[in-house]
């Protein structure tokens, strides 16, 4: 697939091998680094960039990654949430749990499994996720209905849940959640914690979009929150710019070293 899309680029742009920005997890091994840019440069690159998908994330929302003082960014995309504390273009303090989206998603799933006797698939559980999923109760309830199996009968069968049971389905979750962002802001540098105090926690990731999540990670750490603008681009964007700016965003990168 990767070969396939590069092959792509390179006949419309008439490029030859092109240079390549990857977004890896954070906290990434050396053995992890060398795999990945291997399998690029088979892929047909010419040189091959790492960056942390979290620094990806701020530099995608916005956040100048290259001051001094300190940025929070909380990246909740579908297979692992990652918080780091960014500052002179380089993460600081980094946390990182596999709970997200997915975990989520099945969170929705085993809820209906439960109270309904029913089973629903990935897909409508997502479905559910974005349309009635909250993290703090809703001023006017959401409902929903869905079509799922009865499992005791095997047949088909509508039922109607609302947004407070999908709060209670993802409560645990969340929590996980919010416990890896404290868990960073407690291992924050003071000097960083009072920058971070008054600038905020930036959102980014599809988690992002779960309404009033941003306002309860506020009343849990007592600091300001904001969802990114395009939270669920934020690392696609994050990477694009990085290319564009190569050189000026080269501290940015795991592996600034050029591979030919």
């Amino acid at each position: 697939m990767l070969k396939k899309l590069i092959e792509k680029v390179s006949d419309r742009y008439k490029i030859g091998r092109p240079r390549v920005v990857v977004g890896v997890p954070s906290g990434i091994t050396e053995v992890e680094e060398r795999a990945v840019e291997e399998s690029v440069m088979h892929a047909g690159a010419r040189e091959v960039y790492l960056i942390e998908e979290p620094m990806a994330a701020a530099i995608g929302s916005g956040l100048d990654v290259a001051e001094p003082s300190g940025n929070i960014i909380v990246d909740i995309g579908g297979g692992t949430t990652e918080v780091a504390v960014i500052s002179l273009g380089g993460i600081v303090v980094s946390n990182s749990i596999r709970i997200a989206g997915d975990e989520l998603d099945e969170d929705i799933v085993n809820y209906i499994k439960k109270a309904y006797n029913t089973a629903i698939g990935d897909t409508i559980a997502e479905e559910i996720k974005k349309e009635i999923g909250c993290a703090l109760p809703l001023m006017t309830e959401k409902t929903m209905e869905i079509k799922g199996r009865d499992l005791s009968t095997g047949l088909p069968k509508n039922i109607i849940i609302t947004s407070s049971e999908i709060q209670l389905a993802m409560q645990e979750s969340i929590s996980d959640i919010l416990d890896v962002i404290k868990l960073t802001l407690e291992k924050t540098p003071p000097e960083l914690a009072s920058d971070i105090m008054e600038k905020g926690i930036i959102l980014a990731g599809g988690g992002a979009l779960i309404e009033n999540l941003d306002k309860l990670v506020s009343e849990k750490t007592g600091m300001p929150v904001f969802v990114a603008e395009e939270p669920l681009n934020s690392v696609v964007k994050g990477t694009g710019k990085t290319l564009e700016d190569l050189e000026n965003l080269k501290t940015v990168l795991v592996n600034s070293r050029k591979r030919r």
